[in-house]
């Protein structure tokens, strides 16, 4: 059923402070040379790049590799045993791992309090659609099985996407999800947003050309508007409170934007907040930049309301 809370749709413009703008650009810079200059494969490229955010301080990490679910526990000390939030990690379907994700997943479970368990999803081309879709379902319904009766879930780009599949599934009863949290959702693999299509935007990441290399690859013919793709073209029944965070300059704003519009139109809580002139997942950046430490001190702070 849907969320029974008061609908609510609130967007939320951040502008960027002069003295961050100078500290974007450095950010950017230094991602640029990296891909530039890193020898080895772009799967390892992109490990390396994600790998930069830190380990928090007071997380545990422990692999899991049983029962076909692969993926690290992030446990922050004293975090209580009955809740967790499931990680998802992004890459276009095809880069990223649990292992390199794990910078990022503490930082938010030291901040919520709450272990993260990060999973290894199969990637494309070896695995195409629906392979992480139906990877991250059966991670639900693990994690169920280890007593975990509470669940948010957060994803960075496609693993935002399928942080939203997750937090939709119909078919899913436990464990419960109370909260969804997602930065630059990807949740239109057929690109139809305007942002993604306008000359105008002028995203430092990602060129159009790159991901619709990256859409075709994964659904390998399916239909981009299929929900378990697409989360923007689901029948959506179930809806927990949702928080999105993308930057104002991303190929990306229009897919957030109008995931918001339609998960608001179920009747739930939808809070947008949109950051000037900020990178795709510039929360990674929490060494670097302020405003992605503050962005994720609100993610973790929106997570821990919803714990019920």
């Amino acid at each position: 059923m849907l969320n029974s809370s008061p609908n609510t749709h609130v967007e939320t413009f951040h502008p960027l402070a002069a003295e961050e703008q100078a500290i974007e650009q450095s950010v950017l810079g230094a991602i640029g040379r990296h891909f530039a200059g890193f020898q080895g494969s772009m799967r390892d490229a992109y490990d390396a790049m994600t790998a930069q955010t830190p380990i928090a301080g007071g997380v545990t990490l422990d692999p899991v590799d049983r029962g076909g679910i692969q993926g690290w526990w992030v446990r922050p000390d004293g975090a209580p045993g009955d809740r967790a939030i499931l990680f998802l990690h992004g890459g276009a379907y095809a880069l990223g791992s649990a292992t390199a994700y794990r910078g990022f997943a503490s930082q938010v479970a030291i901040r919520a309090g709450v272990s993260a368990f990060v999973l290894d999803y199969p990637l494309a081309p070896e695995h195409p659609f629906p392979a992480a879709h139906d990877a991250a379902l059966a991670a639900r319904r693990w994690l169920g099985d280890q007593g975990i009766a509470r669940l948010a879930v957060v994803g960075d780009s496609a693993g935002g996407a399928l942080a939203l599949t997750v937090a939709t599934d119909r078919h899913a009863d436990r464990p419960a999800v109370t909260a969804a949290v997602v930065f630059s959702p990807w949740v239109d693999l057929a690109l139809a947003g305007a942002s993604f299509a306008d000359p105008a935007t002028r995203d430092r990441i990602f060129q159009p050309a790159l991901l619709a290399s990256a859409a075709a690859t994964y659904l390998n013919g399916a239909d981009p508007r299929d929900g378990r793709a697409s989360p923007l073209y689901a029948d959506i029944d179930t809806l927990p409170p949702l928080a999105i965070q993308v930057g104002s300059d991303e190929l990306l704003l229009d897919d957030a934007r109008r995931y918001a519009a339609v998960a608001a139109e179920k009747g739930g809580e939808v809070r947008l907040d949109v950051f000037e002139g900020l990178h795709h997942v510039f929360q990674r950046s929490v060494l670097e930049l302020p405003t992605a430490r503050q962005a994720l001190d609100a993610a973790a702070a929106f997570l821990s309301r919803h714990w019920r």
